[in-house]
């Protein structure tokens, strides 16, 4: 009896791996915390302007973009742990990410979602068993069956993508997963890895090869980063943009997954940021992962920072070399010598560079290694704003103010402002009583206003921030996001 091949056409990019040469839930209410949004977020420096770019954003559209998709995170977070076994996947809506989508498998749950705040739909299969089909695939069906593989949320579904749909399809069949589940989408995306302490900086490996730097790292006493493992074999070394010595990797994964960490020398002093691509840094306050349909942008030593969105979590690429799986898919641009690069939203750390396909001339569509597999596959610690090397508390602040905040006031320390007359690392913690929320920001002076330049407004009473930059004016400016009481700010200065 003949088989019918459904085939569905999709888009055509090219993907490939760049290797560059030298040269049963009771609703119950949601915190009040994560329903609203934070009232002065203040996104880092150069990601407004990124996402305006790349996005074809206002910026005020960039500004409302992120605010929503702070606000909702929290909202995504709690639904999905209430639905467990029932959640079927998340994604924001619209050009300003106002919708977030939440949906499950069972119509019973509607009611609990939509007053979260969200937009409730019923599917027929959980994200996990979109996940072990997913998994099935990838372990059954070979390269010439589709490079690319992942979970379709919006869809509820499994794609693959592939050059010759319809002997895809004989191939999924073949697997015993339902075609029902698994669609083959025709697409010419063929990945290539995207090979060629701040990361999106450039090190080398050897004489020939250049990567780029994802996020520094410590494991006990030693300081390092982590990038791509296609970058490097355990043991390789590898030199900085200026060609010095700089480190050895320690441990590398690929195939399979691609990632590794390099262990730097005393010469290097890592630090909790990533190049913005306009002489500044971002702040890498933590590693929450980002929802599908939020903005994230990316920074590597070939083309700087480029911004664009999550499109689907969990995607598996077979590359000439084998099959990566676990991989997120973005429509962010790449090119080779950006791999290993530094993906993150606001200040959160989100994963390294793998491969990509297209350009930033073209664009492209861009696979990244989440942060959360590599830091415990090898046992490292992120370093995050506000943490000198080595340390987690507040220590090591030669500079002490104290105060009191009633819920919705702010105030400037210390005093009116503080003065640096060279380039140099601002550093601060903030320690405020359990029961409110204390948010920091750091501001410099333009010759015409304040300006934030860094930030740290997480739903903690405590908040670490840090900043490279130049000489000038700098205040710190203490916000009492919800909550009454008593603080004290500790602080160094270039």
């Amino acid at each position: 009896m003949p088989r019918r091949h459904a085939v569905a056409t999709g888009c055509v990019l090219a993907i490939t791996a760049l290797v560059s040469t030298a040269v049963p839930a009771v609703a119950q209410p949601l915190k009040a915390a994560v329903a609203a949004a934070p009232a002065a977020l203040k996104p880092p420096p150069g990601m407004l302007e990124a996402l305006q770019r790349d996005l074809h954003l206002t910026r005020e559209q960039a500004q409302t973009r992120l605010l929503n998709e702070t606000r909702l995170t929290g909202v995504e977070a709690q639904l999905r742990e209430r639905l467990g076994a029932r959640f079927g996947g998340s994604w924001f809506v619209g050009t300003l990410a106002q919708t977030l989508v939440v949906t499950s498998t069972d119509p019973a749950d509607l009611p609990q979602i939509i007053a979260a705040g969200a937009r409730g739909e019923v599917v027929s299969r959980s994200l996990t068993q979109l996940e072990q089909a997913r998994d099935i695939i990838d372990a059954s069906v070979s390269t010439t069956g589709g490079k690319v593989r992942y979970v379709d949320v919006k869809n509820n579904r499994v794609v693959v993508l592939t050059s010759d749909a319809l002997a895809t399809e004989d191939l999924i069949e073949a697997s015993g997963v339902s075609t029902t589940i698994v669609q083959a989408v025709q697409s010419t995306e063929s990945p290539r890895l995207l090979k060629d302490v701040v990361g999106g900086d450039a090190y080398y490996i050897g004489t020939t090869s250049r990567c780029s730097v994802g996020f520094s790292v410590t494991k006990g006493t030693q300081n390092g980063f982590v990038t791509a493992g296609h970058c490097g074999m355990a043991g390789r070394t590898t030199a900085g943009p200026n060609r010095a010595p700089q480190g050895v990797f320690q441990t590398s994964t690929f195939p399979v997954s691609d990632f590794a960490w390099v262990a730097v020398n005393s010469g290097w002093t890592p630090k909790p940021a990533v190049d913005n691509g306009t002489g500044g840094t971002v702040n890498v306050a933590g590693s929450r992962a980002a929802i599908e349909g939020a903005s994230v942008c990316r920074s590597g030593s070939t083309t700087g920072w480029h911004c664009g969105l999550v499109l689907q979590r969990g995607a598996s690429v077979i590359y000439a070399q084998g099959t990566i799986s676990e991989l997120v898919r973005t429509n962010v641009c790449a090119e080779a010598g950006d791999s290993g690069g530094s993906f993150i939203s606001v200040d959160q750390a989100q994963g390294v560079t793998s491969g990509g396909s297209g350009d930033c001339n073209v664009g492209g569509v861009t696979y990244f290694q989440p942060i959360g597999e590599i830091l415990t596959a090898y046992g490292l610690t992120l370093m995050t704003v506000g943490d000198p090397p080595g340390t987690t508390t507040c220590t090591d602040y030669p500079k002490t103010v104290t105060g009191a905040l009633t819920s919705g006031q702010s105030v400037n320390q210390p005093n009116r402002y503080y003065i640096t007359t060279a380039r140099g690392f601002h550093s601060a913690c903030l320690d405020a009583n359990d029961t409110v929320d204390f948010d920091l920001y750091l501001q410099k002076w333009n010759n015409r206003s304040w300006v934030t330049v860094a930030t740290a407004d997480g739903p903690a009473p405590d908040e670490k921030i840090g900043y490279t930059g130049a000489a000038g004016y700098y205040r710190y400016q203490v916000v009492a996001s919800s909550g009454s009481g008593s603080y004290t700010l500790k602080y160094k200065t270039p």
